[in-house]
């Protein structure tokens, strides 16, 4: 092979490494999510917006059927494939949606995604468009409102092959005001990597 040959693989092979290169290990979510991080998240989550949009939602439509659940499911599933959005528009055009976009903004890359459902698994708010509707059959309600008051959850971390960032979802059972009474639950999925960056520099 010419010497120019050789030298370009090389600039090439160079250039090429950090995408090559495996991706870092995965940070230690729980150990990251001290008691500043969670009082910063439930200052935001446990309020009034939260508690009376989940209120008003269990109020609606009480105790639904699997039946129910799963064709409004079917219907926001098909929905992200169609020009016509009724059921995802009106969920993401609803206070706490608008709310919850707007925490989401404000965490300048922390919070990826932030989502809120009520007594049956069902999405109340979202902060962006969730792959779907119903969220009763995941750890992320499973793990939480049906264990009580006190149910957490955190998923494992995963890789983000695409913006190269650990993502990690926490999940918790929201309560009355009283603290007493499940009425739903949140997930807030969390840049671990941001997190992680912000922990080690102090801020």
């Amino acid at each position: 092979m010419p010497r120019f040959q050789l030298t370009s693989l090389s600039v090439f092979l160079a250039l090429a490494a950090p995408a090559l290169a495996a991706e870092p290990p995965a940070p230690d979510f729980k150990a990251l999510l001290t008691p500043a991080v969670m009082q910063d998240i439930r200052g935001w989550i446990d309020t009034d917006i939260v508690r009376v949009s989940v209120g008003a939602q269990n109020d609606r439509i009480g105790k639904v059927s699997q039946t129910d659940i799963d064709r409004l499911d079917n219907q926001w599933k098909a929905e992200r494939e169609s020009a016509d959005k009724p059921l995802i528009a009106a969920t993401l055009s609803n206070p706490l949606s608008v709310y919850l976009a707007r925490m989401q903004g404000r965490s300048l890359g922390l919070y990826a995604e932030i989502f809120v459902m009520d007594q049956n698994g069902l999405n109340v708010g979202q902060s962006s468009i969730t792959s779907d509707f119903w969220q009763g059959d995941e750890g992320k309600f499973q793990k939480t409102f049906d264990a009580g008051r006190d149910g957490m959850f955190l998923d494992e971390a995963e890789w983000d092959d695409e913006v190269k960032v650990w993502r990690g979802q926490l999940s918790y059972t929201l309560t009355d005001a009283a603290g007493t009474t499940p009425i739903g639950a949140v997930t807030v999925e969390i840049n671990l990597t941001e997190l992680q960056r912000r922990a080690e520099a102090g801020s």
